[in-house]
Formats: structure tokens, C-alpha cells, sequence
């Protein structure tokens, strides 16, 4: 079992900031602790802020490689000219102004982990030369005569579907077979029923400790009355925007209870999704946490639509969803595009 796992939380299960009780966020943990055992490449997808480099560090944490550096690089922030410098590293006099040589990233994580987040952005010559290092381990430093090797794991990340760019020609699919060794899909927030509540107060916790109290200061709290629409909420943001805005809250809000305001309607599905969340009639949690998500949806999708005028491709983009994955929505939720098509 990996040292970074924790589950003495009353049950949740804890990975270096990553919190949650739900089945398919405690599924996510167990594969963590399964993946970080062998030494092969790891693909990890998901959407945008659902955790994917806390999930990386989780592997590298209980991996052989935990005492060795891990080394993380937004891919889509490394300029195309730059890719190969930045990767391998250059000798001294390899270019103008290159007075002494310089380690890339791969002969920083020698022995430790390289994690290359957005690798969907990473352009065609970095795909090639990223594959060339899989290939073989070896490399050659800009303006080097000789190549040299490291001994790193590669995990990357991405909250677009590799697989549906290599059918657009945008990646590269030799490079998805070397990368796809492994994978684990991190789950959306809407998809881990009763975490976001967890999470908030867990945040909730980091910030008190972060900026202090004052003196005498009851320990603060979150408003009861937000739980009713916590779940139902789609967090379209995932964890990156309920930590945001418990933060905002946290640093603006006076006394010792945190209110929460619900997100603004369109997003949620109106007053009558609230009302389907809290339920005035009696009955089970799983009955009206349904009720609340057909709400949204169908509000969702329509919104959605309206805005594109039915042109679901578009509307596919928007939402971060494959067309196909937006198509079964629309079908199973009984809205027509065609409504929406000026």
C-alpha cells in the first residue's frame, strides 16, 4: 500500500490534498496505489481541475522513485522552438549566448518522474522527439556529439481525449501506444456525490491554518443551508472551483460562519432545482439528488444550445464533452437541437 494513502478520516480516502468519500473518487485512489507499483508511462485524463498533477504526484509518491525528484511542465506553455532545449537540455556553445550547458528536464528527473501536464498541446516536434526518448531512454543535448540516457518515468496529463485527436491528425498515435500504457481517469466533482461537502470543509481547514485566527476566534464553519445545493451543483470548474471559492468566501466573509451564495441560476437550472434539491416532500436522498440532476440538465443543455443555436459540435466544445458523449445527453434527456437553429 502506498505510504501517501490515508483513509483514517472517518472513511474518506486522503492523497496529498485529495480528499473525497465517494465510490468512484476512493476507485481513482485504489488504481493510484496500483499504478504507482509498476515502472511503465501513465496517461491520466480528466477534466480541468479534477486533480490530475495531486494524482501524479500520488504515483510518484508511491512509487521506487518516491526519494528521487518529480519534475512537472505545462507542455502548452513551452514555446515549439524551445521544445527540444527544454527536454534535453543543451551543451555549452550549442547557440548564441549558450555560455555553459544546461540540463533539460529529462536529466532533472533522472531517476524520478517527469510529468508533462496538457500534453495535448505539446506541438508535432515535441511529439517526435518525446517519442524518440520512449523509444529508448536516450537523447542528445542541443549541440552535444554524443547522446546520453536517463532513467525516468513519463506520466502525462490531459483533459482533452488523446484517442479523438489522433483521429483529427492533431496527435501523434505511435506516441499515444508508448503513453497509454497505463491510464486512470480522474472523475468529475457532479460525478463524486457528497465530496464536494468534504472537500469544503477540508479546505475550509487549510485556509484557517494558512492565514491564522485571531485570538479567541471560534473555529469557523460553513453555512448548513448551502449542503442543499452543494451536490446538485454541476461545478462545472470541478475542485479547482470550489477551493476558489471557499478561499473568496473564507477571506470575506465576517463571524464564525461561512455563507455560501448558490451559483448563479444558469448553471444550476433555476429556483426549481434548489427546490428538487432540498426536497419539500419527503423523499430518499437518492430520489431527489435525481430529480435535481434532470433539472440541471435539461436547463443546462438547453442553455447550451440556445447559445450555439443548435449547433452541437460547438456546443460540444463549449461544454468539454466528445460530440458523441453531448449527442447521448441530448437523447437521453429528450432535447432537440433543432429547437435552438435560427
Amino acid at each position: 500500500m502506498m505510504e501517501a494513502f490515508d483513509t483514517d478520516r472517518g472513511g474518506a480516502g486522503c492523497l496529498r490534498g485529495m480528499v473525497g468519500q465517494s465510490p468512484r473518487f476512493l476507485a481513482a485512489l485504489k488504481l493510484i496505489a496500483r499504478i504507482a507499483h509498476y515502472d511503465a508511462p501513465v496517461l491520466i485524463e480528466g477534466e480541468t481541475g479534477t486533480g490530475k498533477e495531486l494524482a501524479a504526484r500520488g504515483i510518484h509518491d508511491g512509487s521506487r522513485r518516491r526519494a528521487k525528484p518529480f519534475v512537472a511542465v505545462n507542455c502548452g506553455a513551452i514555446p515549439e522552438s524551445l521544445i527540444e532545449n527544454e527536454l534535453f537540455g543543451h551543451s555549452r556553445g550549442a547557440f548564441t549566448d549558450a555560455g555553459i550547458a544546461v540540463p533539460g528536464l529529462l536529466r532533472l528527473a533522472h531517476q524520478g518522474s517527469l510529468f508533462l501536464d496538457e500534453i495535448d498541446a505539446l506541438p508535432a516536434r515535441g511529439q517526435v522527439a518525446l517519442l524518440r526518448f520512449l523509444q529508448d531512454g536516450h537523447y542528445r543535448p542541443l549541440g552535444a556529439q554524443h547522446a546520453e540516457s536517463a532513467d525516468v518515468r513519463i506520466i502525462v496529463a490531459s483533459n482533452r481525449r488523446l484517442k479523438t485527436l489522433v483521429g483529427e491528425h492533431s496527435f501523434r498515435a505511435d506516441l499515444l501506444f508508448r503513453l497509454h500504457v497505463l491510464s486512470l481517469e480522474m472523475p468529475a466533482l457532479r460525478d463524486r456525490p457528497g465530496d464536494p461537502w468534504l472537500l469544503a470543509h477540508h479546505f475550509l481547514d487549510e485556509f484557517a491554518q494558512r492565514y491564522g485566527s485571531i485570538s479567541g476566534e471560534a473555529r469557523r464553519s460553513i453555512d448548513s443551508h448551502a449542503h442543499a445545493w452543494f451536490d446538485a451543483y454541476a461545478w462545472p470548474g470541478n475542485v479547482r472551483e470550489l477551493e476558489n471559492l471557499i478561499h473568496r468566501v473564507f477571506l470575506l466573509s465576517d463571524g464564525p460562519e461561512l455563507s455560501l451564495p448558490a451559483p448563479d441560476v444558469p448553471a444550476l437550472g433555476g429556483p426549481e432545482l434548489l427546490q428538487a434539491a432540498a426536497g419539500d416532500a419527503p423523499q430518499s436522498y437518492t430520489a431527489a439528488r435525481t430529480q435535481a440532476l434532470d433539472v440541471f440538465h435539461r436547463r443546462y443543455l438547453d442553455a447550451l444550445l440556445r447559445r450555439t443555436q443548435g449547433n452541437v459540435t460547438q456546443a460540444a466544445r463549449l461544454a468539454g464533452k466528445e460530440r458523441r458523449a453531448l449527442g447521448k445527453l441530448l437523447q437521453k434527456y429528450h432535447v432537440d437541437p433543432s429547437r435552438f437553429r435560427m
